[in-house]
């Protein structure tokens, strides 16, 4: 079996900077640059990230993900900790620490999500950054610590508003509990659900599954 990690997302509050340079052929080159991560300070959803645990998460990132150039975000959050390709706007092409802050640069891609945003830039649209990630939590001295288990899945998403509330997201996101087994991520309930039928079915139990069934399709 595997444990079980809350799925948990932050938003910078900070201007993210353009940078639109022209190429030779006449095409433009889209980056962003930016506060991507912040350590060691409480945030608005109450949350703090030790710079330890930081520092070693994104060490894991930079090398397994910048370094072998597949870490990618997506234009607005999905509702699950994976990035979708399909959905893919940019690449992360760097993240390092600047003080308590992580700076992060990301290219824009020419995907059809990169395209979007491609043209929000060309039309000044104001966008920011959002991590997502998973990990536990503890609560002490009135805010919630990020524990030693955190996994970041993207340094960053890019949002429309980073500042606006978005409690209807985050009630999504962070009302989810993840699975993490051997490299797999399941989302915990479903996953739950189907380890019920694949025993039942085992068992020869084709009411017990019938239940389990339609608890999954309460869920959907």
């Amino acid at each position: 079996m595997g444990y079980t990690l809350k799925l948990i997302s932050e938003h910078i509050e900070q201007d993210t900077d353009y940078l639109i340079e022209a190429k030779e052929d006449g095409s433009k080159s889209y980056k962003i640059k930016g506060i991507f991560m912040q350590a060691d300070i409480k945030n608005r959803n109450g949350r703090v990230y030790p710079m330890e645990v930081l520092n070693k998460e994104v060490k894991r990132y930079n090398k397994e993900y910048i370094g072998e150039k597949r870490a990618f975000g997506e234009l607005v959050h999905p509702d699950g900790p994976t990035v979708n390709l399909e959905r893919a706007s940019h690449m992360i092409t760097a993240l390092y620490p600047d003080g308590k802050n992580y700076i992060g640069e990301a290219k824009i891609l020419g995907t059809p999500m990169g395209n979007i945003v491609k043209n929000l830039m060309d039309e000044g649209a104001k966008l920011g950054v959002s991590s997502r990630g998973m990990g536990s939590l503890d609560q002490k001295n009135g805010a919630n610590y990020v524990r030693n288990d955190f996994y970041l899945a993207t340094a960053a998403d890019i949002v429309a508003d980073p500042s606006a509330p978005n409690a209807f997201v985050e009630g999504i996101m962070e009302g989810k509990e993840w699975i993490w087994n051997n490299g797999l991520i399941k989302e915990a309930d479903v996953a739950e659900i189907k380890e019920n039928i694949e025993d039942n079915s085992r068992k020869n139990n084709s009411k017990a599954n019938s239940l389990e069934f339609a608890k999954f399709l309460q869920k959907l």
